[in-house]
């Protein structure tokens, strides 16, 4: 017998149920877009100075990001070929990969024995003799498990909202014999799909029919501002100034310093341990690397100045 390819009618326990796969397709999609947001924004946070060409930054803040930590080392034997054609310096290679941490700990509990690879099957056998540990945070921990927590909010408060919104659109619930489901179903396709005229054939039974108000409040608003707020909760999770939209007034420099005290706190978790690094590095290689907060991602106030940003300087310089 010939295959086909005529997908299963049967799906879920239910026959031909569209609109379950519509929905968990609409799911995902939120999910993975507040997911892809907050990861960006994790990501871009530092800025890296003085790294020798051969390091990626992006693929150093992305290893952080997923993984927790990476390891700085240099390789004197590193053929172009693993480099993807970089050039190699003269006194060898410097590279900032993803590690596999084992082995006996020293008395801060940090590894000893550190093993660098990458995906092209490149890797090295290190010690804490010649490559420093990365940590993403005082934790040692990756950033993404708390993205993910606040994209499942995220998304599930957005799609609680279209769902309140399509139900101020069609609050009702229809009864009808089983023998005109059909017809009533494609009748609300043609409703949904915002076409301009349903057409009924004349045998089109309309007697038989009771529609249901279910009086479905508005709530979006309400959910909106919830949303607003877990969003608010994640920027100050990695430590990214931000004010909610509906707040119209400025801060003064003390009430904005009490606001913004765990967010500062959340950002120097993570910028402290890689300064921590730029300084073991630097001894170790002789380098002068070093790395600082992106000032670019400061918020603005609904006015659009830099209120912030001019309120967190005042704090430095106090």
């Amino acid at each position: 017998m010939a295959r086909t390819n005529k997908m299963r009618d049967i799906r879920c326990g239910v026959k031909g149920d569209y609109q379950f796969w519509d929905s968990a397709n609409a799911n995902a999609i939120a999910e993975q877009y507040y997911l892809s947001r907050l990861s960006e924004l994790a990501m871009s946070m530092f800025k890296w100075k003085n790294m020798p060409d051969s390091i990626d930054t992006r693929f150093l803040e992305y290893t952080l990001f997923y993984e927790g930590a990476a390891v700085f080392f240099k390789d004197n034997d590193l053929t172009n070929r693993n480099m993807n054609k970089l050039d190699r310096g003269k006194d060898g290679t410097y590279l900032a990969l993803q590690v596999v941490l084992g082995g006996d700990l020293n008395v801060y509990r940090i590894p000893n024995n550190r093993k660098a690879y990458a995906v092209n099957t490149y890797n090295r056998q290190l010690d804490a003799d010649n490559s420093i540990i990365i940590w993403n945070n005082l934790l040692r921990l990756p950033e993404y498990g708390r993205m993910m927590f606040y994209a499942t909010k995220l998304y599930q408060i957005d799609r609680a909202i279209d769902v309140n919104v399509k139900g101020q659109r069609f609050p009702i619930a229809i009864l009808c014999d089983e023998t005109q489901r059909l017809t009533m179903k494609n009748v609300y396709k043609q409703y949904d799909g915002n076409e301009p005229f349903i057409f009924g054939d004349k045998n089109l039974d309309l007697s038989g029919i009771q529609v249901i108000n279910t009086g479905s409040p508005y709530v979006a608003d309400k959910l909106q501002q919830l949303k607003n707020n877990i969003w608010s909760e994640a920027m100050m999770c990695l430590g990214i100034p931000n004010s909610p939209s509906e707040k119209k007034e400025r801060l003064v420099a003390n009430e904005a310093k009490v606001s913004q005290g765990g967010t500062l706190a959340s950002r120097s978790s993570r910028l402290e341990m890689r300064k921590m690094a730029c300084d073991e590095i630097n001894r170790m290689f002789g380098l002068n690397i070093d790395v600082e907060y992106n000032q670019d991602l400061d918020m603005t106030t609904e006015d659009g100045d830099s209120s912030e940003q001019e309120e967190q300087e005042g704090f430095d310089n106090e």
